[in-house]
């Protein structure tokens, strides 16, 4: 399984940013999706996921109102809209994927991962 994100950039403060992740070897339509993104020092934080047996969404609170999480089963891609992108946002952002129904904030439950994609924020 192979996943690959794009969309990544430098933005403003109040920007928006789409990024995307096309899975190859494995569906989106049996795998729960989850985007996590780092900066460097600090652990892996959990920003959004949805589920591929109920479609559920659930988002960090740090992002809640501001990011979208989404997919596209014909597409074989899973989307993450951010609104109103703070300085704070700006971290390495990866796409995950989960063969669980349920959309965990823990990173181990993925068993796949992308190589990441850059987005920072300026003020």
């Amino acid at each position: 399984v192979q996943l690959v994100e794009s969309g990544g950039g430098l933005v403003q403060t109040g920007d928006s940013l789409r990024l995307s992740c096309a899975a190859s070897g494995r569906t989106f339509s049996s795998s729960t999706g989850g985007w996590f993104r780092q900066v460097p020092g600090k652990e892996r934080e959990f920003i959004a996921a949805i589920s591929w047996c109920d479609d559920n969404t659930r988002y960090s609170d740090s992002v809640k109102g501001r990011f979208t999480i989404s997919r596209d089963n014909a597409k074989n891609t899973v989307y993450l809209q951010m609104n109103s992108l703070k300085v704070e946002d700006t971290a390495v952002y990866y796409c995950a994927a989960s063969v669980y129904c349920s959309g965990s904030s823990n990173s181990r439950t993925y068993a796949y991962w992308g190589q990441g994609t850059q987005v920072t924020v300026s003020s």
